[in-house]
């Protein structure tokens, strides 16, 4: 990239940031100005940054990549300056409204087609097709059809198209959150987080898996992001695996299974959480504390399907030569772990969610300057004590409302932050934090590209009413029988997620099937995990398992194998969401007994697949131990006390069996 451009690209990125940070910490603005501007700065900072074809000469491709900026410029401009006029006449638009709604739409398209790809271009533009053609449309699918005047007052001039739910919280919160999970990263915390894996793990049999497991929960419930996973924790633990005698394909499906559950381990979870909250209603907390269990059973899944093989092989863990020190680990890192309580500290006393990834952010570059560069011991002490205080100061503020201190409050404690790195003992620098900003606002285009695509649908989804016609469609090809409908909506997901990423899936597929998942009695919330942890699917299973490509490469084996063998060991994914419904103990909901009966079920239950698919307990299972093992499963995830007995009685017969034969 040549240095101008380069320089250009620095800039929108870090007033990008400054924009987010502002409006995160101090001065939240109206609905339509905060997406407007963030998609404005989205569109340049994509179009700067991925040309329109590599293979045409430079003179052409700044020529119309120059005017697509201009372009996303003026819509965003449209919008933030004239909106008040615009609700005045709505209904009533000007000519120029429409002509730029027709631009807005257009450069969503692009900008989808730049960032993820051609299908969800696809099925942005199909939706746009059904509005008008509805009165040429089959059966329920039919509606009276819409012009441009209103599709375009739909999707652009309103919050109920591209501005709205979607592009809300990747605007807010999602950015705030990504932008804290690459500084995160840029002070170096990724290594520690890997470290301290392996200290707690490499010894066991099959340790570097092991680790790969609990580093992805570490890091994947921060980035939430799992090719990001992959690719950070992937190129340590997946030439480890296949060190110790885990077969390629087999060690990148061990990192792509678990890093994908980095998108559903709280506190973070990608953008799920907040889209969710939005959508229900519901505080982010809730969200939080109702995934817990569900990504640690998922996460446990994953663990004893690397348990299973190492047992099988004969496996052990790495020399204790080999592994870092977990009290050396922790005394060089443990100021890394101080954002992570202070997050989630404010999340359990119920600052909102854009308020605490603020103070996240800045807390990063000061708990990373509380291990200072070596020098002069007074001037240590001094640079840490100071640190300390401006740690106190950011909580302080924190548990005010924004407008509850003034801007020079917040002018002082982002300015003591920035400072902190100028310090002759400082770790950072300003270059390197500049470094993460700027990796952070470019991590946050696909998302919001995404988002704003989605948009779309949603919108076109709200005007024709397709979204209760398509419930009326699930309802009734599953025939009111509610697990027949939850595996529809499973092969929808998986249909969706060969060409969308995870946060798109997630939106068309919840406006589409959600409805019918409550029609059938699932509660909202409920209704919303399930579909969220459906869309993870596009992870891990093949043909389409983004997750496990990248982690092929990184193992040099075939993408297929890896993604074959990710589906294998991520099927905590397609069995836990059954047990949200028929076993909602696990997320804590009911009585003391209900609690522990359905926890039961689910480890048990969660066992009895992991051991028929891998074919060994305690020594290699017979065919009739695999069935076995594989009814008890069924069995026990069945929602009746009576099957769960019989499930419980034949899977201690199966264990009693293999383990006879091993003694």
């Amino acid at each position: 990239m040549k240095r101008w451009l380069s320089g250009l690209v620095a800039l929108v990125a870090l007033l990008m940031v400054a924009f987010q940070i502002y409006t995160a910490g101090y001065a939240p603005m109206t609905a339509i100005y905060q997406r407007s501007i963030h998609l404005t700065f989205i569109l340049v900072l994509l179009f700067l940054t991925t040309p329109v074809s590599q293979k045409w000469p430079s003179w052409l491709r700044w020529t119309v990549d120059g005017a697509l900026i201009a372009a996303s410029l003026a819509m965003g401009g449209y919008i933030y300056f004239n909106y008040n006029a615009i609700i005045d006449r709505f209904g009533w638009w000007e000519p120029s409204d429409i002509y730029m709604g027709v631009l807005a739409v257009l450069l969503v398209l692009e900008a989808s087609r730049r960032a993820i790809g051609w299908p969800m271009t696809i099925i942005a533009a199909l939706f746009i097709f059904y509005a008008y053609a509805g009165p040429h449309m089959p059966g329920v699918l039919a509606h009276k059809g819409y012009g441009t005047e209103r599709l375009v007052g739909q999707l652009y001039l309103t919050t109920e198209g591209i501005f709205g739910v979607p592009i809300g919280v990747a605007a807010t919160f999602v950015f705030i959150f990504i932008l804290f999970g690459s500084l995160l990263e840029a002070t170096g915390a990724g290594k520690f987080f890997i470290d301290l894996a392996y200290a707690l793990a490499g010894k066991s049999r099959g340790g570097p898996a092991k680790a790969s497991v609990v580093a992805s929960a570490f890091m994947g419930s921060l980035s939430g992001s799992a090719i990001a996973n992959v690719v950070t924790t992937g190129a340590f633990t997946i030439p480890l695996m296949k060190k110790l005698g885990y077969r390629p394909e087999e060690a990148a499906g061990v990192e792509a299974a678990a890093s994908t559950g980095g998108q559903i381990m709280p506190p973070i979870m990608g953008a799920g959480a907040f889209l969710i909250a939005e959508y229900t209603q519901t505080p982010y907390l809730t969200i939080v504390k109702l995934s817990i269990v569900p990504a640690i059973l998922y996460f446990l899944t994953v663990y004893l399907f690397v348990d299973l093989i190492a047992a099988k092989r004969g496996m052990k863990g790495m020399p204790a030569e080999e592994l870092p020190s977990a009290r050396q680990v922790m005394i060089d890192g443990w100021h890394y772990l101080i954002p992570l309580f202070i997050l989630v500290y404010y999340l359990f006393k119920g600052v909102s969610a854009m308020k605490v990834g603020f103070i996240g952010v800045l807390s990063i570059v000061l708990a990373s300057n509380l291990r200072p560069k070596p020098g002069n011991e007074n001037g240590r002490r001094l640079h840490v004590l100071l640190h300390l205080l401006a740690m106190g100061y950011l909580m302080y503020i924190g548990f005010q409302p924004s407008h509850g201190f003034a801007l020079w409050q917040f002018y002082l404690v982002v300015g003591m932050t920035l400072a902190s790195t100028l310090s002759p003992y400082s770790p950072l620098n300003l270059p390197h934090l500049a470094s993460g900003m700027i990796s952070g606002a470019k991590a946050s285009i696909p998302v919001s590209v995404a988002t704003a695509a989605a948009g779309i649908v949603v919108g076109v989804v709200g005007l024709t009413g397709v979204g209760l016609k398509f419930s009326h469609l699930v309802v009734s090809a599953s025939g009111g029988h509610l697990l027949l409908a939850l595996i529809l909506v499973a092969l929808a997901s998986l249909v969706l997620g060969m060409g969308l990423p995870v946060t798109a899936s997630y939106i068309v597929l919840v406006v589409l099937a959600g409805p019918a998942l409550q029609d059938l009695g699932v509660p909202l919330i409920i209704a919303h995990l399930i579909v969220f942890w459906y869309s993870q699917d596009s992870n891990v299973t093949p043909p389409v398992a983004l997750a496990a490509y990248a982690a092929s490469g990184l193992a040099g084996t075939d993408a297929m194998r890896a993604g074959v063998q990710a589906w294998k060991f991520a099927k905590g994914l397609y069995l836990i969401p059954l047990l949200m419904v028929y076993a909602p103990g696990i997320m804590f909901t009911g009585s003391a007994l209900h609690i522990a009966i359905d926890l039961t079920r689910a480890l048990l239950g969660l066992w009895s697949f992991a051991a028929a698919l891998e074919g060994f307990m305690f020594k290699l299972a017979t065919p009739l131990e695999r069935a076995m093992l594989l009814a008890a499963g069924v069995a026990i995830f069945w929602p009746s006390l009576t099957y769960n007995l019989i499930g419980f009685a034949i899977l201690a017969l199966a264990a009693l069996m293999n383990r006879a034969r091993a003694a």
